[in-house]
């Protein structure tokens, strides 16, 4: 019986220990609707002006990519590429492309790493702001989190260095990393758009043909729609001046 108890005890104490560290994490971050008010990150943006940022991360792909910017190009669409420094240095030519074409370049780290302290995470940023610059003459001031993890340190720091946070919308993560599907891809964002979202998706990082197939059909959906594709600077620029004239 005293064994049972012990047992009893020990089980309540770990799903106690469980509890206690699940809601400390969930605590470590101030919350959407602070950093959202305060203007430190952005999710998306409410307006009713039919305008949608579509965002790439993890590139650029000497395959994927180029085919993402022939359908930008073909359905006149701008889109905001958060690049990762290690592909930069394998192609140099797509990202001035990117830049040349009238797209917008953001940073995505070095090294893409999921685990990393502040001061190396500073030291991955610059590294690919310089390459970025060396190349085009641009330094991107926009930053996306490694899988979208951050914590207020990490924003207050990034935000202190002159770059703002860029998430996505909620309804609007295609997973097409996962190869869910050419339909599933296309459906997750026709379903849910809506003005002012920011969809994300993946043009490096793996197999993206996928994307590049979905990517054609989600533009001419929206283009028939009448929606017109903006970068995420152009996004704030109507949120500032929407929120100016209120």
């Amino acid at each position: 019986m005293m064994k049972k108890n012990i047992a009893c005890f020990l089980s309540f104490f770990l799903l106690f220990f469980i509890f206690t560290a699940a809601s400390d994490a969930s605590t470590d971050n101030k919350g959407r609707q602070y950093y959202e008010e305060s203007g430190l990150i952005l999710w998306d943006i409410k307006t009713k002006k039919k305008v949608i940022a579509l965002t790439f991360d993890d590139g650029p792909h000497r395959k994927y990519t180029p085919q993402v910017l022939d359908l930008l190009e073909k359905y006149e669409a701008r889109a905001t590429f958060f690049i990762i420094g290690e592909n930069v240095l394998k192609n140099p030519e797509v990202v001035s492309r990117m830049y040349l074409e009238g797209h917008e370049l953001a940073n995505h780290t070095f090294t893409h790493p999921t685990r990393i302290t502040i001061p190396d995470l500073q030291k991955e940023i610059k590294r690919t702001n310089d390459l970025i610059s060396s190349i085009t003459g641009f330094n991107p001031n926009l930053f996306r989190p490694v899988e979208g993890h951050y914590t207020d340190e990490m924003v207050e720091q990034i935000g202190n260095d002159g770059f703002k946070v860029v998430m996505w919308s909620w309804h609007q993560d295609t997973e097409d990393w996962r190869e869910p599907g050419v339909d599933h891809i296309v459906n997750r964002v026709l379903k849910g758009t809506k003005p002012g979202d920011v969809v994300l998706f993946h043009d490096g990082g793996g197999n993206r043909k996928q994307t590049v197939a979905a990517l054609e059909k989600i533009l001419i959906e929206l283009q028939r729609q009448e929606y017109e594709f903006v970068t995420i600077s152009e996004l704030l620029a109507i949120q500032e001046a929407e929120n100016g004239n209120q």
